[in-house]
Protein backbone atom coordinates (compact mmCIF):
# COMPACT_ATOMS: atom_id res chain seq x y z
CA UNK A 1 0.00 0.00 0.00
CA UNK A 2 2.93 2.35 0.63
CA UNK A 3 4.13 1.91 -2.94
CA UNK A 4 0.62 2.43 -4.41
CA UNK A 5 0.05 5.54 -2.33
CA UNK A 6 3.41 6.87 -3.43
CA UNK A 7 2.46 6.36 -7.08
CA UNK A 8 -0.92 8.04 -6.55
CA UNK A 9 0.81 11.00 -4.96
CA UNK A 10 3.14 11.45 -7.93
CA UNK A 11 0.88 10.49 -10.84
CA UNK A 12 -2.00 13.01 -10.34
CA UNK A 13 0.47 15.87 -10.24
CA UNK A 14 1.77 14.86 -13.66
CA UNK A 15 -1.76 14.51 -15.09
CA UNK A 16 -2.79 17.95 -13.81
CA UNK A 17 0.34 19.45 -15.23
CA UNK A 18 -0.33 17.83 -18.60
CA UNK A 19 -3.84 19.35 -18.74
CA UNK A 20 -2.53 22.89 -18.44
CA UNK A 21 -2.28 25.10 -21.58
CA UNK A 22 1.50 24.71 -21.59
CA UNK A 23 1.25 20.96 -21.19
CA UNK A 24 3.97 20.38 -23.73
CA UNK A 25 6.61 21.14 -21.15
CA UNK A 26 5.12 18.53 -18.73
CA UNK A 27 4.45 15.73 -21.21
CA UNK A 28 5.39 12.30 -19.89
CA UNK A 29 8.02 10.50 -21.88
CA UNK A 30 8.52 6.75 -22.10
CA UNK A 31 11.62 7.15 -19.95
CA UNK A 32 9.60 8.88 -17.25
CA UNK A 33 7.01 6.09 -17.28
CA UNK A 34 9.65 3.41 -16.99
CA UNK A 35 11.24 5.32 -14.13
CA UNK A 36 7.91 5.57 -12.32
CA UNK A 37 7.27 1.83 -12.73
CA UNK A 38 10.77 0.98 -11.52
CA UNK A 39 10.31 3.15 -8.45
CA UNK A 40 7.00 1.48 -7.63
CA UNK A 41 8.45 -2.00 -8.02
CA UNK A 42 11.30 -1.05 -5.72
CA UNK A 43 8.90 0.26 -3.06
CA UNK A 44 6.75 -2.88 -3.28
CA UNK A 45 9.86 -5.03 -2.85
CA UNK A 46 10.85 -2.99 0.21
CA UNK A 47 7.38 -3.45 1.72
CA UNK A 48 7.53 -7.19 1.17
CA UNK A 49 10.98 -7.40 2.72
CA UNK A 50 9.78 -5.46 5.75
CA UNK A 51 7.10 -8.11 6.25
CA UNK A 52 9.84 -10.70 6.30
CA UNK A 53 9.16 -12.93 3.31
CA UNK A 54 10.08 -16.25 4.89
CA UNK A 55 10.70 -14.78 8.33
CA UNK A 56 9.05 -12.42 10.80
CA UNK A 57 10.20 -9.95 13.38
CA UNK A 58 10.74 -11.11 16.96
CA UNK A 59 8.18 -8.85 18.66
CA UNK A 60 5.22 -11.24 18.60
CA UNK A 61 7.34 -14.23 19.60
CA UNK A 62 8.77 -12.38 22.60
CA UNK A 63 5.36 -11.05 23.67
CA UNK A 64 3.79 -14.52 23.40
CA UNK A 65 6.66 -16.10 25.34
CA UNK A 66 6.44 -13.47 28.08
CA UNK A 67 2.72 -14.12 28.43
CA UNK A 68 3.16 -17.89 28.69
CA UNK A 69 5.89 -17.57 31.32
CA UNK A 70 3.74 -15.17 33.33
CA UNK A 71 0.88 -17.67 33.26
CA UNK A 72 3.22 -20.47 34.37
CA UNK A 73 4.31 -18.48 37.41
CA UNK A 74 0.71 -17.58 38.21
CA UNK A 75 -0.38 -21.22 38.09
CA UNK A 76 2.46 -22.26 40.39
CA UNK A 77 1.63 -19.68 43.03
CA UNK A 78 -2.05 -20.61 42.91
CA UNK A 79 -1.07 -24.19 43.74
CA UNK A 80 0.28 -23.10 47.13
CA UNK A 81 -1.89 -24.23 50.01
CA UNK A 82 -3.27 -21.66 52.43
CA UNK A 83 -2.52 -22.51 56.09
CA UNK A 84 -5.55 -23.55 58.08
CA UNK A 85 -4.34 -21.87 61.26
CA UNK A 86 -3.04 -18.45 62.14
CA UNK A 87 0.41 -19.30 63.47
CA UNK A 88 3.82 -19.60 61.91
CA UNK A 89 3.84 -23.32 62.69
CA UNK A 90 0.70 -23.71 60.55
CA UNK A 91 2.48 -22.02 57.66
CA UNK A 92 5.47 -24.34 57.99
CA UNK A 93 3.36 -27.49 58.26
CA UNK A 94 0.93 -26.63 55.47
CA UNK A 95 2.90 -24.53 53.01
CA UNK A 96 6.57 -24.87 53.99
CA UNK A 97 7.53 -27.54 51.44
CA UNK A 98 5.36 -25.91 48.81
CA UNK A 99 7.14 -22.58 49.26
CA UNK A 100 10.52 -24.25 48.79
CA UNK A 101 9.54 -26.07 45.62
CA UNK A 102 7.78 -22.96 44.31
CA UNK A 103 10.88 -20.87 44.98
CA UNK A 104 13.11 -23.29 43.08
CA UNK A 105 10.78 -23.50 40.09
CA UNK A 106 10.21 -19.73 40.13
CA UNK A 107 13.96 -19.19 39.94
CA UNK A 108 14.25 -21.56 37.00
CA UNK A 109 11.41 -19.88 35.11
CA UNK A 110 13.04 -16.51 35.83
CA UNK A 111 16.37 -17.80 34.53
CA UNK A 112 14.81 -18.96 31.28
CA UNK A 113 12.93 -15.69 30.86
CA UNK A 114 16.11 -13.69 31.48
CA UNK A 115 18.22 -15.74 29.07
CA UNK A 116 15.46 -15.77 26.47
CA UNK A 117 15.09 -11.99 26.71
CA UNK A 118 18.83 -11.40 26.31
CA UNK A 119 19.21 -13.92 23.49
CA UNK A 120 16.58 -12.25 21.33
CA UNK A 121 18.41 -8.94 21.61
CA UNK A 122 20.77 -10.51 19.07
CA UNK A 123 18.01 -11.75 16.75
CA UNK A 124 16.41 -9.55 14.08
CA UNK A 125 14.03 -12.01 12.45
CA UNK A 126 12.80 -15.51 13.17
CA UNK A 127 11.98 -18.33 10.78
CA UNK A 128 9.42 -21.09 11.15
CA UNK A 129 12.04 -23.34 12.69
CA UNK A 130 12.75 -20.80 15.42
CA UNK A 131 9.03 -20.46 16.14
CA UNK A 132 8.61 -24.21 16.58
CA UNK A 133 11.76 -24.51 18.68
CA UNK A 134 10.47 -21.71 20.89
CA UNK A 135 7.14 -23.53 21.28
CA UNK A 136 9.00 -26.68 22.31
CA UNK A 137 10.78 -24.69 25.02
CA UNK A 138 7.51 -23.20 26.26
CA UNK A 139 5.96 -26.67 26.34
CA UNK A 140 8.73 -27.97 28.60
CA UNK A 141 8.45 -24.94 30.87
CA UNK A 142 4.67 -25.25 31.02
CA UNK A 143 5.13 -28.62 32.76
CA UNK A 144 6.79 -26.94 35.75
CA UNK A 145 3.52 -26.33 37.64
CA UNK A 146 2.63 -30.03 37.33
CA UNK A 147 6.03 -31.42 38.36
CA UNK A 148 6.43 -28.83 41.11
CA UNK A 149 3.05 -29.64 42.64
CA UNK A 150 3.79 -33.37 42.49
CA UNK A 151 7.07 -32.91 44.34
CA UNK A 152 5.26 -30.78 46.93
CA UNK A 153 2.36 -33.18 47.48
CA UNK A 154 4.65 -36.20 47.71
CA UNK A 155 7.04 -34.48 50.16
CA UNK A 156 10.06 -35.05 47.89
CA UNK A 157 9.36 -38.68 47.02
CA UNK A 158 11.78 -40.42 44.66
CA UNK A 159 9.67 -40.68 41.51
CA UNK A 160 8.40 -37.06 41.53
CA UNK A 161 11.98 -35.87 42.03
CA UNK A 162 13.11 -37.95 39.06
CA UNK A 163 10.32 -36.53 36.88
CA UNK A 164 11.17 -33.01 38.05
CA UNK A 165 14.77 -33.58 37.03
CA UNK A 166 13.68 -34.91 33.64
CA UNK A 167 11.58 -31.77 33.25
CA UNK A 168 14.62 -29.59 33.98
CA UNK A 169 16.71 -31.61 31.52
CA UNK A 170 14.05 -31.39 28.80
CA UNK A 171 13.81 -27.61 29.21
CA UNK A 172 17.59 -27.30 28.98
CA UNK A 173 17.68 -29.40 25.80
CA UNK A 174 14.82 -27.38 24.29
CA UNK A 175 16.66 -24.12 25.02
CA UNK A 176 19.83 -25.55 23.43
CA UNK A 177 17.84 -26.55 20.33
CA UNK A 178 16.34 -23.06 20.08
CA UNK A 179 19.78 -21.53 20.42
CA UNK A 180 21.18 -23.85 17.73
CA UNK A 181 18.36 -23.12 15.28
CA UNK A 182 18.89 -19.37 15.70
CA UNK A 183 22.63 -19.71 15.11
CA UNK A 184 22.06 -21.74 11.93
CA UNK A 185 19.57 -19.16 10.70
CA UNK A 186 22.03 -16.33 11.28
CA UNK A 187 24.82 -18.10 9.40
CA UNK A 188 28.58 -18.30 9.95
CA UNK A 189 28.79 -14.70 11.21
CA UNK A 190 26.13 -15.30 13.86
CA UNK A 191 26.39 -12.70 16.65
CA UNK A 192 24.74 -15.19 19.01
CA UNK A 193 27.47 -17.75 18.33
CA UNK A 194 30.13 -15.18 19.15
CA UNK A 195 28.30 -14.15 22.31
CA UNK A 196 27.89 -17.70 23.61
CA UNK A 197 31.53 -18.61 23.15
CA UNK A 198 32.40 -21.97 24.67
CA UNK A 199 29.15 -21.99 26.72
CA UNK A 200 30.64 -23.38 29.93
CA UNK A 201 27.41 -22.97 31.89
CA UNK A 202 25.42 -24.85 29.29
CA UNK A 203 27.88 -27.75 29.38
CA UNK A 204 27.81 -27.90 33.17
CA UNK A 205 24.00 -27.90 33.13
CA UNK A 206 23.98 -30.85 30.74
CA UNK A 207 25.82 -32.80 33.45
CA UNK A 208 24.02 -31.56 36.58
CA UNK A 209 20.48 -32.53 35.62
CA UNK A 210 21.24 -36.12 34.49
CA UNK A 211 23.44 -36.53 37.58
CA UNK A 212 20.55 -35.47 39.78
CA UNK A 213 18.16 -37.89 38.08
CA UNK A 214 20.62 -40.79 38.36
CA UNK A 215 21.32 -39.98 42.01
CA UNK A 216 17.62 -40.10 42.86
CA UNK A 217 17.28 -43.42 41.03
CA UNK A 218 20.32 -45.36 42.19
CA UNK A 219 21.82 -43.77 45.33
CA UNK A 220 20.38 -45.17 48.57
CA UNK A 221 17.22 -46.68 46.96
CA UNK A 222 15.63 -47.36 50.34
CA UNK A 223 16.39 -43.98 51.91
CA UNK A 224 16.50 -40.29 51.16
CA UNK A 225 20.19 -39.71 50.45
CA UNK A 226 19.80 -40.02 46.69
CA UNK A 227 16.88 -37.59 46.68
CA UNK A 228 18.86 -35.10 48.78
CA UNK A 229 21.80 -35.31 46.35
CA UNK A 230 19.44 -34.81 43.41
CA UNK A 231 17.89 -31.72 44.99
CA UNK A 232 21.39 -30.38 45.69
CA UNK A 233 22.27 -30.78 42.00
CA UNK A 234 19.10 -28.95 40.94
CA UNK A 235 19.67 -26.12 43.41
CA UNK A 236 23.29 -25.86 42.32
CA UNK A 237 22.23 -25.48 38.70
CA UNK A 238 19.85 -22.68 39.64
CA UNK A 239 22.52 -20.86 41.65
CA UNK A 240 24.98 -21.16 38.76
CA UNK A 241 22.57 -19.50 36.33
CA UNK A 242 21.39 -16.84 38.79
CA UNK A 243 24.91 -15.39 38.81
CA UNK A 244 24.79 -12.60 36.17
CA UNK A 245 26.19 -13.57 32.77
CA UNK A 246 27.49 -10.58 30.78
CA UNK A 247 28.37 -12.37 27.53
CA UNK A 248 25.30 -11.35 25.55
CA UNK A 249 25.28 -7.87 27.12
CA UNK A 250 28.78 -7.33 25.75
CA UNK A 251 27.76 -8.67 22.35
CA UNK A 252 24.75 -6.33 22.20
CA UNK A 253 26.91 -3.32 23.05
CA UNK A 254 29.40 -4.31 20.36
CA UNK A 255 26.64 -4.57 17.77
CA UNK A 256 25.18 -1.21 18.76
CA UNK A 257 28.54 0.60 18.55
CA UNK A 258 30.28 -0.62 15.37
CA UNK A 259 31.64 2.86 14.73
CA UNK A 260 34.32 2.36 17.36
CA UNK A 261 36.46 0.74 14.69
CA UNK A 262 37.94 -1.84 17.00
CA UNK A 263 37.48 -5.54 16.50
CA UNK A 264 35.17 -6.95 19.15
CA UNK A 265 36.89 -8.94 21.82
CA UNK A 266 35.91 -12.59 22.08
CA UNK A 267 33.14 -13.09 24.64
CA UNK A 268 34.03 -14.49 27.99
CA UNK A 269 32.41 -17.38 29.76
Amino acid sequence: MTAVNGLRERWPARRVARDRPDHGRFRLSATDCRSEITDCRSEITDCRSEKGGGSVRTGRLEAFSDGVLAIIITIMVLELKVPEGHYFSDLVQTTGVGLLTYLLSFVYVGIYWNNHHHMFHLVRRVSGGVLWANLALLFCLSLFPFTTTWVDDSRFARTPIVIYGVNLLAAAIAYLVLQTVIIRQQGPESPLRRAIGSDVKGKISSVLYPAGVLSALFVDPGGHVGVAIAVAFFVGGAIMWVVPDRRIDRAVRQLESPEDGADPAPPGN
